[in-house]
């Protein structure tokens, strides 16, 4: 008996993880910032929470709305593009037949088989067979407007609920050094997380999620320390 050929791939998960990461990311490194900024500007211990708490709620919605907005275009251009190739199938079919077999003779395939590939394949799915090769859309990587949204949302809260727990749990002489040394803990972990979720190396991931945060999280507290009223 022949054994199975099992293959792991991770390009199902792209289109929700890429969301995820960014709100969980954004979400860490956008609260942290604020948390030190507003923290070296020395004003009060529930000044800084009632600025995390604000920038939580914000981003969240913020970030669902953006990855809507702009997921939901990309939808629609999948979707006129589609309509418009149903159309030219429906009235021009020989035609499409052959700009199909002239894609798969690009790809090396010999011009007889590339006919009788695009044949049969037209005749098993017409629509899917040139959504696939001519246009490069398939159902694995579709536009999810409202899936994007919601792990946006998600992810961002999650990111941002990290350091605004550490800051509530910290004196107001230890907010800046714990929530600088948790944020850069949560940056490491979700660095690496996301490199082994998308099968990517994770040291170099790990590196450049951690230190664009860092220099993030320095920048902001810089301000907050110059402008910042005199303690």
């Amino acid at each position: 008996m022949r054994k199975r050929h099992w293959e792991h791939h991770t390009t199902g998960r792209m289109g929700w993880l890429r969301a995820a990461v960014l709100g969980a990311n954004d979400g860490i490194v956008s609260t942290s910032s604020l948390l030190l900024g507003v923290a070296a500007a020395s004003t009060s211990h529930g000044s800084i929470m009632l600025a995390g708490t604000a920038a939580l709620v914000a981003g969240s919605m913020s970030m669902a709305a953006g990855e809507y907005v702009s997921v939901h275009s990309q939808a629609d251009s999948e979707k006129a593009e589609l309509d418009r190739e149903r159309r030219e199938l429906a009235t021009d079919s020989d035609a499409e037949h052959r700009e199909l077999a002239t894609i798969y003779e690009k790809r090396g395939l010999d011009p007889t088989l590339a006919k009788e590939v695009a044949q049969q394949l037209m005749a098993h799915d017409a629509l899917g067979a040139h959504a696939r090769d001519e246009l490069g859309i398939t159902k694995t990587l579709r536009a999810r407007p409202i899936q994007a949204a919601i792990a946006s949302a998600a992810s961002f809260a999650t990111g941002a609920a990290l350091p605004l727990v550490v800051a509530a749990l910290s004196s107001m002489a230890q907010v800046i050094p714990l929530v600088s040394a948790a944020s850069l803990v949560f940056l490491v972990a979700l660095g690496m997380a996301s490199a082994r979720l998308g099968g990517a190396p994770i040291v170099p991931g790990t590196i450049r999620v951690t230190f664009c945060g860092a220099i993030a999280m320095a920048a902001t507290a810089a301000v907050g320390a110059l402008f910042g009223a005199p303690a």
